[in-house]
This record gives structure tokens, sequence and C-alpha cells, in this order.
């Protein structure tokens, strides 16, 4: 958006704060984007890493030289190129030599470069440094035209905009950084399996993410590990350049004397140490009451005693040979190893989630989110490019040189007269160029020959190195004059380059189940009782009488519902948020129990509102008391959080009323059940289930059409042609209604009819033909 200079009454420009304020920001933004958080499409390099990189070739630090003190090479970043502060170099160059960060590190490191986990590096001025061989990708054009040269930041020197990149450095490391309004977190990739990629898009333009991933199977990490997510999943990030994948540590189990078995952990996740993991088994296994609280949540006394009674001990054996060695011996031999297995994955960072964010600065100097197809397209098109400056470079050389040889053949056909007129002359340059057509470029070179260069045996050298040249031009002009030839010349310096330093995949691609942790309670019933101030306990058994079960003083009991153990727990709040609780957590015994609050984290302001456990395939009816409803099965209010999800669309002043069970003969077709609903004026309707959908979460369809002060009461399910209504008198008295299903019936969504009935209604009660 373009800013408007306005004028004032007295004729002063001036600029509105708000468009000012937009400028300035974004211009932050951008320079924060461009010039520190985001690499480039092209070498794959954010700005400190460029300029890294390009200082330690020009001190030539390349890969055999002698290395230097990292302070050195920092010094020289900032004084000629970064002015920033040193930390923030020394961080960047730390992380260019960390094998266990990079797939393919570019600064050789001598020293304490930092640890897997987590220990920081040495202070710069006792570590060494210098590049490593694979760093030539990125510099070995550098002095050949290929790229643009800008001013450093007080123009004292010159800097390169991007490095000549021989191979797609932005997917062989990948990068990680946040901006302003922007992230990246690109994965690193295998050299061959890139490559591969890359020459086949180079030979058919139109290939597709699908057939790109014959060549590029997926992620290949500095520190290897499994990535169990389905090819069909990880073609889905790299089509849309977003998303998620699932990996987790590779380990062996160990078999040891008389049936005794280890399991030792070799690899592990990106992001994941091995103290890490020994922090988070410590923390299960020796839980400290959270903050706030000073007993042990139940789930941390859970989690507890299923770690006990699995683990008996854990070493971390890593060392020089063995980057990575976890050691987990079981409690008893008698466990399998893969329910062992499964719960240390389940429970541990031992397996994870891995962001995937391809966000980097394209060839259009705009960062933008980008595909595979788009990133390999583009880096093609700034090789290609990248070669052409390269071959034109050369061919200018080579025309200046033959140029120059040239002029000495001509020399040499008029020595004599050559060396009387630069004797005798006052002015030999120009003599020369008049008598024998030189240029002044030539007249220059003769006039600074050796005598000893005008010998016989150097007229031969001239002759053999100008016919060299002028074929090399042949070749020169041939190329850049031909397309197809350039991308064959792309294709062979890949290869070279792939044979050169290409190497076996690290990361497993293997797809696996998520781990989840397996029933490890016993399968019986239990009856589930929550009070009206959401206390929750639990009774073994069903049919239970609960007239004797004791409450908090002023509470009182809600809902008692029968289930299995093994069933997962509902609880759903007067906002339509559902919650899930593992049976298992809720306390048993006459106690008062826990407060749902302890378990779940209830919406502010929200209550319970009632409690469900069901098989997955069990439907329940949902309404809110603003006069809309669907159906949804159990498994949909299932949440992994303990923040819950919204399951339905609650507006301000309304309530979600109590979920009805559907029997599953009431969705097929033909159905006769019929949903009965009352509102709080006492109007009635009646309509076929049918009329509702399923859904997952939504608001869902109306039910009743209800005026602005009127809300639905009630709701119920029946298949019967009468139904009861529970009224109270004027005088207390309760009293029972029989009334007909047709003479409320209806279409959804109509206002219902008013029935005159004795008193306010309390309840409905519907009839089942199975006599429910």
């Amino acid at each position: 958006m373009s800013d408007v200079i306005q004028q004032s009454d007295h004729g002063e420009d001036y600029l509105l704060l708000g468009q000012y304020a937009e400028r300035a920001y974004l211009a932050y933004a951008m320079s924060v984007v461009k010039g520190r958080a985001l690499p480039d499409v092209a070498d794959g390099q954010k700005p400190v890493q460029r300029r890294i990189l390009y200082a330690m070739k020009d001190m030539g630090l390349v890969h055999g030289s002698k290395p230097v003190k990292s302070a050195r090479v920092v010094g020289e970043i900032l004084g000629k190129y970064h002015p920033h502060g040193d930390a923030s170099a020394y961080d960047a160059m730390v992380r260019m030599a960390q094998d266990f960060t990079l797939r393919y590190p570019l600064i050789d490191g001598i020293g304490n470069f930092g640890s897997r986990d987590g220990d920081s590096a040495a202070a710069m001025r006792y570590t060494e440094a210098r590049l490593t061989p694979i760093a030539e990708l990125l510099l070995s054009e550098i002095d050949m035209g290929t790229v643009d040269f800008i001013p450093n930041y007080d123009g004292a020197f010159v800097e390169p905009m991007v490095l000549p990149a021989r191979l797609p450095m932005i997917l062989l490391n990948g990068a990680s950084g946040i901006a302003v309004g922007l992230a990246t977190e690109i994965p690193s990739h295998n050299l061959r399996e890139v490559s591969a990629a890359a020459i086949a898009l180079l030979k058919q333009p139109t290939l597709d993410t699908a057939a790109l991933m014959q060549h590029l199977t997926g992620p290949d990490f500095a520190g290897g590990g499994q990535i169990i997510t389905s090819p069909e999943d990880i073609q889905v990030i790299y089509a849309q350049g977003k998303g998620s994948i699932r990996v987790r540590a590779r380990y062996e189990i160990e078999k040891l004397a008389r049936g005794h078995w280890r399991a030792i952990v070799t690899e592990l996740p990106p992001g994941t140490s091995a103290q890490k993991i020994l922090a988070e088994i410590e923390e299960q296994t020796n839980p400290k009451p959270k903050t706030g609280k000073k007993n042990l949540t139940q789930e941390q006394m859970n989690t507890r005693t299923l770690m006990l009674s699995l683990l008996e001990r854990v070493r971390d054996e890593s060392d020089g040979q063995a980057p990575v060695r976890l050691v987990f011996e079981p409690k008893s031999s008698r466990i399998q190893p893969d329910e062992f297995m499964n719960t240390l994955l389940a429970q541990t960072s031992l397996e994870g989630n891995v962001a995937i964010n391809l966000v980097m600065m394209g060839q259009d100097n705009k960062p933008a989110q980008k595909n595979l197809v788009q990133i390999l397209r583009e880096w093609l098109d700034f090789r290609i490019l990248t070669v052409t400056r390269r071959l034109q470079y050369r061919l200018d050389q080579v025309e200046k040189r033959i140029h120059i040889l040239q002029g000495r053949q001509t020399i040499f056909l008029h020595i004599d007269e050559v060396i009387r007129v630069i004797r005798e002359s006052d002015e030999p340059k120009q003599e020369l160029i008049s008598a024998f057509g030189l240029s002044e470029i030539q007249a220059d070179d003769i006039l600074e020959i050796r005598l000893r260069q005008l010998a016989r045996l150097e007229w031969i050298k001239l002759e053999t190195e100008l016919n060299k040249l002028q074929q090399e031009r042949e070749q020169l002009v041939s190329l850049l004059e031909n397309e197809i030839a350039k991308k064959n010349l792309v294709i062979k310096e890949i290869d070279v380059d792939t044979k050169l330093y290409g190497d076996n995949r690290r990361t497993l691609i293997q797809p696996a189940e998520r781990a989840t942790l397996t029933q490890m309670t016993a399968d019986e019933p239990v009856t589930l009782v929550l009070s009206k101030k959401g206390w929750l306990k639990t009774r073994v058994g069903h049919n239970l009488d609960l007239s004797q079960t004791t409450f908090k003083e002023g509470d009182g009991l809600m809902q008692a519902v029968e289930g299995r153990t093994v069933w997962p727990v509902i609880l759903l709040d007067s906002h339509g948020r559902a919650y899930s609780v593992d049976a298992a957590s809720i306390p048993g015994g006459r106690g008062d129990g826990v407060p749902a609050g302890s378990l779940v984290e209830l919406d502010q302001g929200a209550t319970i509102v009632a409690m469900l456990t069901a098989l997955p395939q069990q439907h329940y009816l949902l309404a809110n008391s603003g006069g809309y409803g669907f159906v949804i099965a159990f498994k949909d209010l299932v949440s992994r959080t303990k923040n819950g999800k919204v399951v339905m669309t609650v507006n301000d002043n309304e309530t979600l009323l109590p979920p009805l069970p559907v029997p599953a003969k009431s969705l097929s077709a033909g159905s006769q059940t019929e949903l009965i609903a009352v509102s709080s004026a006492n109007r009635l309707l009646a309509f076929p289930l049918l009329e509702l959908k399923v859904m997952a979460k939504g608001r869902g369809l109306q039910i009743m059409s209800l005026p602005s002060d009127e809300t639905l009461n009630y709701i119920v399910l029946s298949d019967s042609p009468e139904f009861t209504l529970e009224t109270q008198g004027k005088r207390g008295g309760r009293h029972h209604e029989t009334l007909r299903v047709q003479d409320i019936s209806n279409r959804r969504g109509h206002k219902g009819k008013e029935l005159s009935v004795s008193g306010a209604i309390l309840a409905i009660y519907g009839t089942f033909n199975d006599g429910n």
C-alpha cells in the first residue's frame, strides 16, 4: 500500500501517522526477514552464514590449510561484513561446524564446538576453524564472475549477494529461523537423492512432486532416526511446503544370558539428546508436585507406577566411538520388548513430531513458502544462470588472451622493426599502434615483454597456446549458444560433485503406527459418579446402590454412568467443549474423588454439564438451548489435550443440554425414531431424527424456531406413538401426562405447538420398542 502524501492548509506536505508507522514497521520486518532470519533458495545460506564462508575463503582458510583461532575469524567477519555482536557471529559459526546439527558441516572446527546434549562451545579464543572440503560447493566459483557483489556496510569492501552453489544447499543442510511474521523449518536431505531429483527435473521440467519423490524420498537428518510418517503424507507436505512428520529413535534389542535382554538406542530424532531423555524419565519416575499443588496428581502417580513397573534402570553409555548409546533394562525379562519400547516411545522424546515449513527468499528476492518442485526449479534456474555467467567470464578471458597473443604474433614477424621503433621513438606505444595496427592492450603487452620471450622456442609455445585458446573459444561459444549443451554441462557437474561428496542415507523411512500407551488396566465394569460441583469418582461394578454415596457438604449426585475401565470418559462443559479423561485416572473408593479441574483444563467460566463413556461407534444427540443440534459419534468427542476441543458451537447466553444416546437402529434408513423438543414456553415439536445431520463438530441444524426470549429446555428420543410429560402443579404436586406424538409432529425448524398442560414441565420421557 503506497503512502499518500497530503497537503495541509498552509501548503505543507505531511504523512498520516498510521501510514508512516505501517511503512516503518514493514521496512523493519523485511530487514529482519532478508538480513537475518531466512535463507536464500540459491545458496541455502542466511546473510551471516554467507559472510562467514566468504570471509574464511578470503583469509585462505580452505580445507588443507592451517586452521586459525575462531576469534580471528570472528574479528574479520565483524570488521568487514557483519557489524553486529560477536556472539551472534560465533554462534552461527559453531552451528556450521556441528556434525550433529548440519547434515553436511561447512566448517571444520578444532576444539570444543558443543555436544548433542546441549553443552555450549568453548570460547572463541580457544577453538580453531577452517573450511571443510564440501564448502567448495559454495565457494569454488566465487571468483569467476558468477555472482554479483555489493558494498559492505561502510563501503570499504564488497561482499557477494549470494554464493555460487553447485548443489541445492537449501535442501542439503536445511535451515531454521524466526522472523517478523514468518518462520522457517527446512529439514536436511541426502546429497545423492537431492542431486538425482534436480537432474530429473532438469531433464523433464514437467515432473510433479510424486515423480520427484521417486528420487528424493524424504528428509535425511544428521542424527539418523526413523521417519514413521507414510510416503503419501510426506508427499502432501512437499506439495504444500508445510506440515509435520513423525520421527522416532532407532534401537535394537540385545539378547543376554538366561533369557534376559535390554534395549539399546543408537539414533535419536532431531532436537533430542540423551540428557533430555534421561531427564524425562527422572521426572516421570520421581515426580515433583506441580506448581501450586501440595500432592502429586493422579496422572503423575499413574505414570510413575507404569514406568517403575517396566523400567529397572537406564544408562547413558555414549562416547567417542558411539555418539548415542542409551541402555534401557526392563524390570523383568518376561516383559515383551515391543510393549516395553512402545511405552518408552510414547512417554518420552524418543518419538516426536518434526515441523516442516519451507519458507525462504526466492529468486525474486521476496520471502515465500515454496513446495519441493518450486525449490528445485528456482535453484536450477539459478544454477544455469551461474554456469552461463561462468562460461561468459571465461570466454572474455580467453578472447582477451587471444587478442594479446595475436599481437605478439605480429611483432614476431617484424621483430627488427619493432626493436627499432622502441629504441628510437619518444612515444613507442603510439608508433607501434600506428605502424602495425595494434590495440592499446597489445601495445602495452609488447612494451612489457622480456627479450627472452622473443626466442624461436617461445614462438612455438605461442602458436600452441593460441591454437588451444581458439579451440576453447569455439567450445565456449557453442555452449553459450546451445541451451541443451548447457543443461548437459550442469548435469555432468552435478554428477561429478555427487560422486565426490555423496554418502548413504542415515535416516530410515519406514512407516509405522504412532506409539501410544497400551492398555495397562484390567477391563472391568465400573460406575462413574459426577457430582453437581464437578467432582469425579468411580465405584467398581454395575447396578450399584448409590443412595449411600457421600459428597462434600452442599454437593450431591449429578450423574452416574456405567462403563468399563478401558473406555475413555468424556466430560462436556456448558461452552460446548469436550474433554477426555482416562477412567484409570479417576480415584475409586468411598472418598470425595477429585475435582474435574485437576484432570482437565476447563474453559474459563464453564461448568461440567454431562459425562459420557461408551464404545467408539456409539452416537449421541447434542443440542443447545438456542435450539440447534446434531448427532455425533463418541469417537469424535475424544481429544488428545487436557484443554479439550470444541465440538458444539454455543453462543453467548446459551448452554449445552445433556446429550442423549442414540440407538444404532435410529440412524438406519426407515427409522421411526422421533426427536421431541420442549421450549421454555411449553411449546412442543416432534420430527424424524433422520432430519438432523451426523457431524464431527459445529452448531448443527435448527431443531426448533425460538423467539429471542425463549430457550430449548428438553429433548428426548422415542419411536413409540406416545410420550410422557412430568409436570408440576401450582401446589407443588407432580403429575405425569401421556400425549401422542402425532399431535405435535411437524418438520424440523418449526415453532412447535403450544399444549395446555397442567403446570410447568419438569421432564419428558420417550419410549423405544425394546423397552428403553
